[in-house]
């Protein structure tokens, strides 16, 4: 059934059995489980943690089931022809989020099971990847019993966290009401400085950083920006995905079309490079987890492509999957900066953005007015824009965050 049924405990090691829960609520689950699983996953490779990678395949696990229960729902609410044709797009999200999920387990393998790695790899991912460490509160911690919003942590160091694992239950994406409690494995994210100013005050432990890596064989180098920005492109593909659903949008999937299509380009050029620096090192069987990990991100530009099938081949989307990414944890926004906008001209960081809304930016398809300066047919893309990213009238933004941050950025891209 896709009735508002709360969905019982899931035991991620016994059988899964039929009962009615709702489809909506399983797949805002999935969609924030996946987008989670993305970011641990690299974030594994980038502190080579064994612990990150851990907790990779317990949420994978966790998807196996709720990607089984969902398919029972939609195979018990299939009534007729045209219920098969209104949720075969349903199937194809679950699919999909299956298959992002199999990939960040594949991933997190590749650390787990000393696959091998380059260090030219964990040089070149903090520029793609916040740091990230998994802490848990101490008895002692100046955070125990604290509300993420009273301890303002994003504002004051500019870290978040991800995701609280409470005696083996996960909660995704906490919000300032979350408190936090002794014992509590929680997942922060950010800046270096401020990661180890809050791991001190979670777990009463100094914060030890990786090592930085030396640099290594120029075509590794190559082979390793490549991946960094597959990584990038296929992370805005995910959620591009999720942005076509919700808005019904086939300008929005055809952009996913051409991401997936740049990444396969840069998974050809990935493969050059590291047949070019096999030649130059003295084990080329190390470069076996470079292999799985570029194989393993195309997968995931694959699975963003699939989520966008329905919306491209015109079946519009089954109101069951457009409120399910409603009401997930994070939304996704696409908003237009306006000429009278106080956005227009200025930067992320002066705009302070993050601060007034809440919301942020993980891309921005530059307007048609940038197009003719720089020559080229239709926008460019800015993926993962920084606090000096220039916004421009015409820009599309595609933003990140809760549904009233939402409104807050529209508004403030209308100059409102």
């Amino acid at each position: 059934m896709l009735g508002a049924v709360e969905p019982a405990a899931m035991d991620l090691t016994g059988t899964v059995e039929y009962e009615p829960v709702s489809v909506k609520q399983v797949l805002a689950e999935m969609k924030d489980t996946a987008e989670l699983l993305i970011d641990l996953s690299y974030s594994a490779v980038l502190l080579g943690s064994d612990d990150v990678a851990a907790e990779v395949l317990e949420l994978e696990e966790k998807m196996d089931v709720l990607q089984l229960r969902a398919r029972m729902s939609l195979l018990m609410a299939c009534r007729s022809t045209a219920d098969a044709e209104a949720l075969a797009p349903v199937l194809g999200m679950v699919g999909a989020a299956e298959k992002i999920s199999d990939a960040a387990g594949d991933i997190a393998k590749v650390v787990l099971e000393d696959i091998g790695l380059p260090d030219t790899m964990r040089a070149a991912l903090p520029e793609a990847v916040e740091t990230l460490v998994r802490a848990t509160i101490g008895s002692e911690s100046a955070l125990a019993g604290e509300t993420l919003g009273g301890l303002n942590l994003e504002t004051e160091t500019g870290v978040r966290a991800l995701a609280v694992r409470r005696q083996g239950t996960w909660l995704l994406n906490p919000d300032r009401e979350t408190r936090l409690e002794v014992g509590d494995v929680v997942l922060f994210r950010g800046p270096e400085d401020g990661i180890a100013e809050v791991y001190q005050d979670a777990t009463g432990d100094a914060y030890e950083p990786p090592a930085p890596p030396e640099g290594g064989v120029r075509d590794l180098e190559r082979a390793v920006d490549s991946i960094v920005l597959m990584k990038d492109m296929g992370e805005l593909a995910v959620d591009l995905a999720y942005g076509a659903v919700l808005f019904d949008s086939t300008e929005v999937a055809e952009e996913v079309v051409e991401l997936e299509a740049e990444v396969d380009a840069l998974q050809s050029r990935f493969e050059a490079w590291t047949l070019r620096a096999a030649a130059d090192i003295d084990d080329p069987v190390s470069l076996r987890g470079l292999v799985h990990l570029a194989r393993s991100t195309e997968v995931i530009s694959d699975a963003a492509l699939e989520m966008s099938e329905g919306v491209l081949r015109g079946l519009s989307t089954h109101p069951v999957v457009a409120e399910a990414v409603q009401e997930s944890d994070e939304v996704i926004v696409r908003a237009t900066v306006y000429p009278n906008s106080d956005l227009a001209g200025t930067t992320i960081g002066d705009a302070e953005v993050k601060t007034a809304t809440g919301m942020r930016i993980i891309a921005i398809r530059r307007g048609a007015g940038e197009s003719q300066r720089t020559g080229r047919e239709g926008g460019d893309w800015v993926v993962s824009p920084g606090p000096e990213t220039q916004l421009q009238t015409g820009d599309v933004l595609i933003a990140k965050g809760t549904r009233t941050g939402g409104d807050r950025l529209t508004d403030l891209t209308k100059g409102v």
